[in-house]
């Protein structure tokens, strides 16, 4: 079983918890006198960098928000003088102020290693042709992957994002092996493929796909499709990007690096740490990094923490797809609901007859939050006559409000007529004035 650094990925966990440790120390002494927002909120807690001495402390010290890196815009969080800052990173905020990261050299070599380890697990060597689609820029996506096929000395097909046609004749033209992008716009691809028949001019084996939550049947739709194994890998900015964790080939959770991030699992609501293996809000620990360094980030993402051993070898924790996040949970009548739950339900009664394409439409009438669902019909159901269509969406509804608990309206609408995107999906469209 392919891996990059074993003697890393396979660290027996008392000396694994022995180096996060040392490294936690680290940093939290360096933050402490270099980051006048990280001091203020030890010394509220009464706390001094002695007070940590290892992993078991992490619970004492303080959490760190989205909103902090917004108030402190663009580089009041930084741990290292400007001169050092060998590349900033961006992305959108919902204020209008852009969520900025910077990384020193080390940081970028640390971050290709990651990325590395996460197209190993996938296969990846130097005889691979990895098409990536991710989007280049200010997103860490497209530059976080790039580096970490380089640091594997496999080939590098920089198409960046878009062009659905050019992407689909250079996989075919240069010989792609790997394809990286969103699992969204991966689905597309792979309609795109099997409309206009292609499929037996592409050499595709693996594609290693993240940056938005995709559920197991959509993994399955899309390897049956491209007739390849499908790789999560997951990341985030603010922690680095993509390969903070990523899954081997047992497809059993995503393996944590745990060597450069710490991880937990608390209670949204309470803050409590909870075990391994409750679903709650997952928070990481840079423990590496130099640049843009975070203690207990809550990333809002909602997910479940495995530290089963895992047979592919490798010891650090794994962590499950996120279903969902805090923050983009919709609150309808009072339930909770997650639009990774009804892609699941959509994605296990398709048959055939709809596709993956689906948007979802809050809105408020009367004072009652109403709920619809706009699901694209296959080619093949488009001509079957009302009843069937009648039936099909019936029974969609019955299985959500047994999920949900709650009622929704299904309107199976014509095919190509839910937009598409070529990053992440715009799944929800939230009309209420809330």
């Amino acid at each position: 079983m392919a891996m990059y650094q074993p003697n890393l990925e396979r660290m027996p966990r008392e000396e694994l918890k022995t180096l996060q440790s040392e490294r936690l120390r680290w940093q939290v002494r360096r933050m402490y006198e270099r980051v006048p927002l990280f001091r203020s909120r030890m010394d509220a807690l009464g706390l001094i960098p002695d007070d940590i001495r290892g992993v078991e402390d992490l619970h004492r010290l303080p959490f760190s928000y989205k909103k902090d890196l917004r108030d402190h815009y663009p580089y009041g969080l930084f741990a290292e003088p400007m001169q050092n800052i060998k590349r900033v990173h961006a992305s959108s905020g919902t204020t209008g102020k852009q969520i900025v990261v910077g990384y020193t050299q080390g940081d970028l070599d640390r971050w290709a290693q990651c990325v590395s380890r996460s197209l190993s697990a996938a296969g990846v060597d130097q005889n691979s042709f990895v098409q990536n689609a991710f989007g280049y820029g200010f997103f860490t996506g497209g530059f976080g992957i790039h580096s970490g096929v380089e640091h594997l000395s496999a080939t590098i097909i920089p198409i960046s994002s878009g062009n659905t046609q050019r992407q689909l004749q250079t996989m075919i033209d240069f010989g792609a092996t790997h394809l990286t992008c969103t699992p969204s716009y991966a689905m597309y691809l792979a309609e795109t493929v099997e409309e206009q028949g292609l499929i037996d001019q592409l050499k595709l084996k693996a594609g290693i796909f993240g940056a938005e939550p995709w559920s197991e049947n959509m993994r399955q739709v899309i390897q049956e499709k491209l007739h390849i194994k499908a790789f999560d890998i997951y990341g985030l900015s603010e922690i680095m990007g993509p390969g903070v964790a990523y899954e081997c080939e047992c497809q059993c959770g995503m393996h944590v690096c745990e060597d450069h991030f710490i991880a937990e699992i608390i209670d949204p609501e309470t803050e409590e740490v909870l075990p391994y293996g409750t679903p709650g809000e997952l928070v990481f620990t840079t423990i590496t990094k130099e640049g843009f360094p975070v203690i207990r980030y809550r990333t809002r993402d909602i997910c479940v923490l495995n530290a089963e051993p895992c047979a592919c070898g490798r010891t650090h924790i794994r962590m499950g797809k996120p279903s969902g996040r805090s923050d983009d949970m919709m609150i309808i009548r009072g339930v909770n609901v997650f639009p990774s739950q009804i892609e699941e339900v959509l994605l296990h009664v398709s048959n055939g007859q709809i596709t993956p394409n689906y948007q979802i439409i809050v809105d408020r009438v009367n004072n009652t939050d109403t709920l619809d669902v706009n699901v694209e019909m296959s080619e093949s159901m488009f001509s079957d006559d009302i009843r069937s269509v009648s039936s099909i969406e019936k029974r969609i509804s019955t299985e959500l409000r047994s999920i949900l608990g709650i009622g929704a309206t299904i309107h199976l609408v014509n095919p190509k007529t839910i937009e598409r995107s070529e990053g992440k999906a715009k799944r929800i469209i939230d009309k209420r004035k809330l």
